[in-house]
């Protein structure tokens, strides 16, 4: 059974080099009967504001720039139609592309969305547009952001999930579909499927304000709560003892630390939730998060997400 049948590689047309479309084909091409539709979203505000020329004439001007781009698209399709994957391509006149691409995967049921990131700054940090959050927060189906990480054969997933309350569905749903997502792909593209999870250190305030409280026997008992979920998730998904990993610290700085110690290929976890990992990843954090990982990141939302972009 296919995972990804239905692909949407966001194109840039600033850049030259294009590997959120190498890594859609390297993907499509372990899975046959996969589609790839390459995605542009197009808009020249002057275009809007012409007021020397009509709006048939401005329609007209329109067309000539989505023609143009979509002759550039059939263009960078080519080579890998003729190693044998399935591409299409569209391109759409429109002022938010995050908001384009969304209407784009509603209409036409894609099941992922694969999009490059750049870097900048002399550190190589990434930088998200608004197109890169709006999508993460926003879009109803996985999102892969590309880097320029390899994957080899045998190399390494990261998932990060939320051990805090094993009770709590919302996480354990969450985490379930983290873990069965990374399985999936780890058949795909031959990897291995590593688990990583945070603790917090003891609360300063309570440590003040209570002179009996023990932070060390609350450190203990917090790290073998953490442990006995992490097992039990290790457990039911046939991932080795090896290949859980559990760090004292703020998620952003444990994902990022394990991800660079395995050479991870790619990290995959949730953006939505209430707490812990997922609403780390709402907040301020989530940039942190990611500009410390020198791999790609695949996002997931909770099964029954709705966007608030809808068609």
């Amino acid at each position: 059974m296919l995972k990804y049948k239905n692909i949407l590689v966001f194109i840039d047309p600033t850049q030259e080099s294009q590997p959120a479309l190498a890594r859609a084909t390297d993907i499509a091409k372990k899975q046959m009967g996969t589609t790839i539709t390459l995605f542009l979203c197009c808009y020249d505000l002057s275009y809007e504001m012409t007021s020397l020329s009509s709006s048939d004439e401005r329609k007209a001007m329109q067309r000539i720039v989505i023609k143009e781009n979509q002759a550039w698209l059939d263009a960078l399709a080519v080579p890998y139609q003729e190693q044998g994957v399935d591409i299409n391509s569209r391109v759409i006149w429109h002022s938010r592309p995050f908001q384009a691409a969304i209407i784009e995967v509603l209409t036409n049921h894609h099941d992922l969305v694969v999009k490059a990131t750049h870097p900048h700054s002399k550190l190589s940090a990434i930088l998200f547009t608004p197109t890169d959050w709006n999508l993460l927060r926003k879009c109803p189906v996985p999102l892969l952001l590309v880097k320029h990480h390899q994957w080899p054969a045998q190399g390494n997933i990261l998932c990060a999930i939320d051990c805090k309350s094993m009770q709590d569905s919302e996480h354990h749903q969450l985490n379930q579909q983290i873990l069965d997502e990374a399985k999936a792909m780890a058949s795909i593209v031959d990897a291995n499927t590593h688990v990583v999870n945070a603790y917090p250190s003891p609360p300063m305030n309570i440590m003040l304000e209570l002179p009996e409280f023990d932070p060390i026997n609350y450190e203990d008992g917090l790290k073998k709560f953490h442990q006995k979920a992490l097992t039990e998730y290790a457990l039911k998904n046939n991932i080795s003892q090896e290949q859980i990993h559990l760090e004292q610290g703020l998620p952003e700085d444990v994902i990022s630390k394990i991800a660079n110690e395995i050479d991870a290929q790619l990290v995959i976890l949730g953006t939505v939730g209430r707490s812990g990992f997922s609403a780390t990843l709402l907040g301020h954090t989530a940039e942190q998060v990611i500009d410390q990982l020198d791999c790609d990141l695949l996002a997931l939302k909770p099964i029954g997400f709705k966007s608030p972009i809808t068609l």
